[in-house]
């Protein structure tokens, strides 16, 4: 007993912001039977980054133990578009977006999801099913007002803005997950707490049984800020080893530690040790090389620790540079964009203005030079680099 006492305890203790309604009832709840439980992903991109892996490995834990662990992919309620953090409507998603988004999650997820263990599920394959009596079944359980009253609505009413039927409707979709699938938990990221608490209501006045609800914490961004694909401030599971290793040592010292204890496995013993005894250029650059070594094997993790100090500690260029066929002849911007190293030309005159890209070593200040030889080195930033071919 003592075993499986300890086993929970750190089952909910790292990692997890909070347990509703109340932790030790859920703690009671494991000790008396295996439980099933779910998480839930929208498709809104093709990247995932650390802070959906915090979500996915409390998952994985609970899977080890025994549990009836399940990947939910919101292939229904990202149609409707989930509000949470937005100040605005989310813009709408085509079915192909979707299709596309999810084609590679599953290797992504797979890195930190043993998939044999953990199985996934799609709520478009019950959402969609539903007809008009089965909708207005659900939302008859759930007021106008409870769903009003969530601070991003209440925050767009107060300021005049709209706030759309459909996406009010999605706490109701994301909610029903919880009764289609007859869950005992539900695992979020603590932007998901009102959504998660919507479906409780709905298991037990549906089902007439509790549902727990645990909330992971959210991390912040590389530069301090709210993490977002759009900001660029993520690092994301399918980056290279090397860019994985140079986002993490870019990252705000103030956040190494919880880096550490919310996206590693790290024993916290030794993550306080290397706090208390190494600086904090040391202590990032053991992130650094954990990361990739979680993502991409111990191999890859000391190859990128020697690029990054060949490269930002001996100043020299990287050893194995892509080189890029069809950028002779061509001006810098052409040849950002061609190399995918800016979305745009807007962008990539942006990068020119700012000093951000040299040729050869030198900062460039005309975005229009030609790239008139073969093998020459065009470096944009302090981590990307590519050679003319």
């Amino acid at each position: 007993m003592k075993g499986i006492s300890a086993s929970i305890d750190e089952l909910l203790g790292r990692g997890v912001a909070d347990v509703l309604p109340k932790k030790a009832q859920l703690a009671a709840l494991l000790k008396k039977k295996k439980i099933r439980l779910y998480l839930g992903v929208e498709p809104t991109g093709k990247n995932l980054h650390l802070g959906h892996t915090i979500a996915l490995r409390k998952l994985q834990q609970f899977a080890d133990l025994g549990h009836e662990a399940i990947l939910v992919v919101g292939t229904g309620t990202v149609l409707a578009g989930d509000p949470s953090q937005r100040e605005s409507a989310r813009p709408k998603i085509t079915k192909k977006e979707i299709e596309e988004n999810i084609e590679t999650w599953k290797t992504q997820a797979g890195k930190i999801v043993d998939f044999s263990k953990v199985k996934i599920q799609y709520n478009g394959d019950w959402l969609l099913k539903l007809g008009l009596a089965e909708i207005l079944e659900i939302a008859s359980h759930i007021s106008a007002v409870q769903l009003l009253q969530r601070d991003m609505f209440a925050r767009r009413i107060e300021r005049g803005d709209t706030v759309w039927t459909h996406e009010m409707l999605y706490p109701l979709l994301q909610g029903y997950d919880s009764v289609a699938l007859d869950v005992d938990l539900e695992i979020g990221g603590t932007d998901q707490t009102f959504n998660m608490l919507i479906g409780r209501d709905l298991q037990r006045k549906m089902r007439g049984r509790e549902k727990f609800v645990l909330t992971v914490p959210m991390i912040l961004g590389l530069d301090g800020k709210t993490m977002s694909k759009s900001s660029g401030n993520t690092v994301n599971i399918a980056d290279s080893p090397q860019d994985m290793y140079g986002k993490a040592m870019s990252l705000r010292d103030e956040l190494i530690k919880d880096y550490f204890l919310l996206c590693t496995q790290v024993s916290i013993g030794e993550i306080e040790s290397m706090d208390k005894e190494l600086s904090r250029r040391d202590f990032k650059a053991r992130l650094a090389k954990e990361l990739v070594r979680v993502f991409h094997g111990e191999e890859e993790a000391r190859d990128a620790e020697d690029e990054f100090a060949r490269v930002f500690q001996k100043q020299q260029t990287p050893a194995d540079i892509p080189e890029i066929a069809g950028l002779v002849g061509h001006s810098l911007i052409d040849a950002l964009v061609k190399a995918g190293f800016a979305s745009s030309k807007g962008e990539a005159r942006r990068l020119v203005a700012q000093g951000g890209v040299s040729v050869d070593g030198a900062i460039q200040q005309d975005p229009l030079r030609a790239l008139h030889e073969k093998g020459l080195v065009v470096q944009v930033g302090k981590r990307r680099f590519l050679k003319t071919k």
